[in-house]
Parts: structure tokens; sequence; C-alpha cells
């Protein structure tokens, strides 16, 4: 449930809704936390924040890009461990 909050008027629930499907629709796939409408005459504001997203790590590792190599044959994984290693 995202946390709503007008301020300087009031709105109607449709309104509300139609808010929050406007900032939904500019950014799919992410979680509004909050959202505040700031009232000001004929002009609105929104302001908001979405929830963190969990992310894979991507890493080149042998010429592939990959999160991790749990899916990886023997062969590769020996390829792996065999690769020099640079520091920085």
């Amino acid at each position: 449930m995202t946390d709503v909050k007008v301020i300087g008027g009031q709105l109607e629930q449709k309104e509300i809704d139609a808010y929050i499907a406007h900032v939904k629709d500019g950014h799919p796939g992410k979680v509004l936390k909050y959202l505040n409408i700031k009232l000001d005459g004929e002009f609105v504001d929104l302001e908001y924040e979405f929830l963190p997203q969990k992310f894979q790590r991507i890493r080149r590792i042998t010429g592939y890009l990959v999160g991790d190599m749990s899916r990886w044959n023997d062969a590769k994984v020996a390829e792996e461990k065999d690769r020099v290693k640079h520091t920085v």
C-alpha cells in the first residue's frame, strides 16, 4: 500500500488514483513507497519515492557476462579457476 498525502487542499479518491497511476506508468516495474501531492492553485507538484530494487551483479568472467557460475559446466568452472587474476 502506497502512503499518499495531499497537501494544500483536497482531492477526490478518483483523482488521487489517477496521480498514482500516472507515476507508476512512467516507472514500470517499480513499487511506489510514497506519494505527496502538493496543490497550489491550479498547479500540482508530485513528490514520490520508490522502494529499493534488488539487483544482480553482472561480471565478465572468461569472456561471458554472468551473475554467478552456478549454471556453468565443469570445464567452464575449471577455465575460470585457472585464469590469471589481476589485482589493482
